[in-house]
């Protein structure tokens, strides 16, 4: 049963995440599967948005967790290879996907980044959790056909696989004066509140059966 089949179940179960097996967890372990982004690259890491996401959860669900495995420079290849040791490790409810940034800035294939991803979202679907991915988009200097591939294959991929997509993570900051750090990439710590609140409406209804903000 995946995020589609379980959404109806999961609102009328306030703050609890019913599991396919039928086992009620009422303090969920969120797995973060992601790059710079998500780790909080420029800033202190207390002030990116993984952490105030794991804030904000812990306050509506006492007991749960938030393991940010983010890592600066990371592709989803680097991910596919870390995800079967973090899984066997931590044993997460809810993976976390925030991977693909740094494949299309060094121009991999889009078919590569479309196959790791998959893998990945199969792999965790293997221990009958819950997967969302997080989409990114890229500069228009690495040319249309290429920008407009690598922004479909997120919703493709999340498609294939029934899992919850959350399109662009940046969508309120990218483009905003301050909100952006120098290099254009990486959001400053004042854009990490946005960034939560875009992964948050998305993702609150898995979690805790609630749309609301706190």
């Amino acid at each position: 049963m995946k995020f589609r089949d379980r959404l109806t179940i999961v609102a009328a179960v306030t703050a609890a995440l019913l599991s396919p097996g039928g086992r009620i967890v009422a303090a969920p372990t969120v797995l973060v599967m992601g790059d710079s982004i998500s780790a909080a690259y420029g800033i202190q890491r207390e002030q990116g948005w993984v952490a105030l996401f794991s804030e904000r959860l812990t306050r509506q669900v006492p007991g749960a967790a938030v393991i940010n495995a983010s890592v600066s420079g990371e592709t989803t290849g680097g991910g596919l290879a870390r995800l079967p040791g973090m899984l066997a490790t931590h044993d997460p409810d809810v993976v976390v996907i925030e991977l693909g940034g740094n494949d299309a800035l060094r121009g991999y294939p889009v078919r590569t980044i479309r196959d790791n991803l998959s893998r990945m979202i199969k792999l965790a679907y293997t221990g009958e959790r819950d997967v969302v991915v997080v989409g990114m988009q890229i500069p228009p200097n690495y040319g249309p056909r290429y920008t407009e591939a690598f922004t479909r294959v997120f919703e493709q991929v999340a498609d294939e696989h029934d899992a919850l997509l959350v399109p662009f993570l940046l969508e309120n900051v990218a483009l905003e004066p301050g909100l952006m750090q120098r290099d254009g990439i990486h959001p400053t710590a004042d854009a990490q509140p946005l960034l939560l609140e875009t992964f948050w409406q998305r993702v609150a209804p898995l979690i805790s059966g609630t749309v609301s903000g706190d």
